[in-house]
């Protein structure tokens, strides 16, 4: 099997007078199923657009593997990137986690529970923060079969990412839309009060009328409009990266 270090996309803006970027590495979504990083080149390009260093890498699917090996595919790249950015003029002192819906799930799970890094070698020190756009982080009882079956190896509660919040877990940025019918905003809601009440800092930001796959979409040219997504992600970007 090609590695999905090999199939990493990335999209890169460069200036003369900033050698070392920003870095984004999204997740792309797809309930765990489906989805491919060919489908997110859009994202690449409106992250670059804003100077970011930009990676979307692959990660297995169901039913080829199961709740928690793509997690593991997800911390491996992390990892690469982390070791390899330098080559691409990012900074590995930026790295930033970013996702849509389960791709959401996989950045803040990375985030939250450490053993997949450290498993693959990593740090969480390395995240200097975390964007989840519409992610399932407490959304049990599972319903749909597929989901039910892809996290059938482990017991309910350790697959959700509002389980391993504590103390000490790098900033994020969580973003939804009241209209979401895919994907619950109480969710967000739900992670973010966990997560303050640990003393974690945490944004949030609800878009008005705007549904699961309009929320991501709002990152493409002549969709921005909808929602300031990108603006939002930028100033948290700009905001911690200056920390």
């Amino acid at each position: 099997m090609v590695s999905m270090h090999a199939r990493s996309l990335i999209f890169m803006y460069r200036k003369m007078s900033a050698p070392k970027l920003r870095l984004s590495y999204f997740f792309h979504g797809g309930s765990w199923k489906k989805g491919s990083k060919d489908d997110y080149r859009f994202v690449g390009q409106a992250f670059a657009s804003k100077g970011y260093v930009t990676v979307i890498a692959n990660y297995r699917l169901y039913p080829e593997v199961y709740f928690p090996t793509f997690m593991y595919d997800a911390a491996q790249a992390f990892v690469w990137v982390h070791d390899h950015i330098n080559d691409y003029s990012g900074d590995t002192n930026n790295i930033f986690l970013a996702g849509h819906s389960a791709g959401a799930y996989n950045a803040v799970m990375l985030t939250v529970n450490e053993q997949y890094l450290k498993e693959k070698g990593g740090k969480r020190e390395w995240i200097k923060g975390t964007i989840g756009i519409s992610g399932p982080y407490d959304f049990l009882p599972f319903t749909d079969p597929d989901v039910i079956s892809t996290f059938s190896k482990e017991k309910d509660e350790l697959t959700q990412p509002i389980h391993y919040v504590g103390p000490n877990v790098p900033p994020m940025l969580l973003l939804t839309g009241d209209a979401d019918e895919d994907v619950y905003m109480k969710n967000t809601i739900n992670i973010a009060k966990k997560l303050r009440d640990n003393h974690d800092s945490v944004t949030t930001q609800i878009y008005p009328g705007v549904a699961h796959i309009g929320i991501i979409l709002a990152l493409a040219k002549g969709f921005r409009g909808k929602a300031s997504v990108l603006e939002d992600i930028s100033q948290f970007v700009n905001t911690q990266s200056a920390k």
